[in-house]
């Protein structure tokens, strides 16, 4: 009842704010001022959300072996997660439209952070993946949430670089994973737990300490932000409802079936299935496919960092420019020009040095075709709810990649995975 009568109170804010037609002062320089401002205040704090596939890593340090696991049941791991992560998108996005953003963000976040640390604790292969499954569910709605909450600030063409700074900060996650997993590594046997448990719990834990500081820290909506002096709000929210035009911003389940009976969010649902099986392919095996070149374990953790370094300069790079010209199709086409000849180097040469600079081409070729794709789709989608909607739909088709990334490197490929390679070579192509 209290969230409804918040709702009703923003929105009533909004209408009479942006009843004005023109804001006095806010010449282009003073406009700059008030992004600058909205970039301080939302960015930072969005970066806290990091996706994590630190599983990959875990598993150097004989997750595994300590586990028991054996066959396929590792990569049934991995992709147990997925379907649940699937079935959180939608819902959670219309809660984040029906309850606010401050308290459902917080929500999940303190529940995928119990989920992690849970993971550290687990004895055999049933309690890993009664933990993977807890954590897609309340993992789901990070990324189609923070994606629609950065359309609820910024017009449609400012949105993609936003949006790769979130995105960018996944890749980083994955390099400070690299580096944390190879000092975890000498934790192994403390308080009698491998080296692969601490990964979980530490990860875990630094999630709780950022978790309890959310639902202060993140500002519902524009009309509601504290930072903002009165003009300013005036001004953001004028230039939200010019870049919409006259779309509803009303909660009507009719708008949720409008986004799913939409073809083009479904063309962008295919664009991410292809994208995000690259993605979660790398994101996942990458340390098995650096020791796989014949590196020992720790320094396979630590030669994964570069290609992760150098994917978040080329996300941030390419969403900036794209978002400065407008144009998103010619990025996404050139970044998958270089993904295939990463991938094809990995496949196609036996040299240490030619296949880690094909890992490093792979990973700059894949990341930045997220963002891209992702302001794409919410640029052309129309009305908050839909939008919302639209933007869980095609990361939803994201994940489905995600269940068939689970299975494209399979133990009896290595160590120079030919077949998981070519396999992405395709899903690009």
């Amino acid at each position: 009842m209290e969230a409804n009568t918040m709702e009703k109170t923003v929105e009533s804010m909004q209408v009479s704010v942006v009843d004005i037609t023109e804001t006095a002062g806010y010449d282009q320089r003073a406009t700059k001022r008030i992004l600058r401002k909205l970039d301080w205040h939302i960015i930072p704090f969005i970066l806290c959300f990091l996706d994590r596939t630190n599983i990959g890593n875990a598993r150097l340090d004989h997750l595994e072996k300590d586990l028991g696991l054996h066959g396929l049941q590792y990569n049934d791991c991995l992709a147990i997660l997925f379907p649940f992560y699937i079935a959180a998108e939608i819902p959670s996005n219309i809660m984040m439209k029906r309850i606010r953003p401050s308290i459902w963000l917080t929500f999940i976040m303190v529940g995928w952070s119990a989920c992690m640390i849970g993971q550290g604790f687990v004895k055999d292969y049933s309690g890993l993946m009664a933990t993977r499954t807890f954590l897609g569910l309340c993992e789901g709605g990070l990324f189609p949430g923070v994606n629609y909450y950065i359309t609820q600030w910024y017009c449609r063409h400012e949105c993609g670089f936003r949006m790769a700074m979130f995105f960018s900060a996944a890749t980083l996650a994955g390099a400070f994973g690299g580096i944390l997993a190879r000092g975890i590594a000498e934790m192994s046997g403390v308080g009698g737990l491998g080296a692969w448990s601490w990964i979980f719990i530490l990860e875990g834990l630094l999630s709780i300490v950022v978790s309890f500081s959310a639902y202060w820290a993140i500002n519902d909506y524009p009309a509601a932000a504290t930072f903002l002096r009165d003009d300013e709000r005036v001004e953001v929210l004028r230039r939200l409802r010019a870049d919409s035009g006259d779309l509803s911003e009303a909660f009507d389940m009719k708008y949720v079936w409008q986004a799913i009976g939409d073809w083009k969010i479904w063309v962008h649902m295919c664009i991410f299935i292809a994208g995000f099986c690259p993605i979660y392919s790398f994101a996942l095996f990458s340390p098995t496919i650096i020791k796989g070149m014949g590196y020992t374990a720790n320094n396979a953790q630590l030669m994964s960092v570069p290609p992760y370094v150098c994917a978040c300069f080329f996300t941030i790079v390419a969403s900036y420019a794209a978002d400065r010209v407008k144009q998103r199709g010619v990025f996404l086409l050139g970044f998958q020009l270089i993904a295939l000849a990463g991938f094809g180097l990995l496949a196609g040469t036996s040299s240490t040095s030619s296949q880690y600079g094909g890992l490093v081409m792979a990973a700059i070729g894949i990341y930045p075709q997220i963002p891209l794709s992702m302001a794409w789709n919410s640029g052309n989608i129309g009305g908050s709810l839909k939008r919302g909607t639209g933007i869980a739909m095609q990361v939803m088709g994201g994940n489905c990649g995600g269940i068939v990334a689970s299975y494209v490197y399979l133990s009896r490929d290595g160590p120079r995975y030919i077949k998981g390679h070519s396999i992405l070579i395709g899903f690009i192509g």
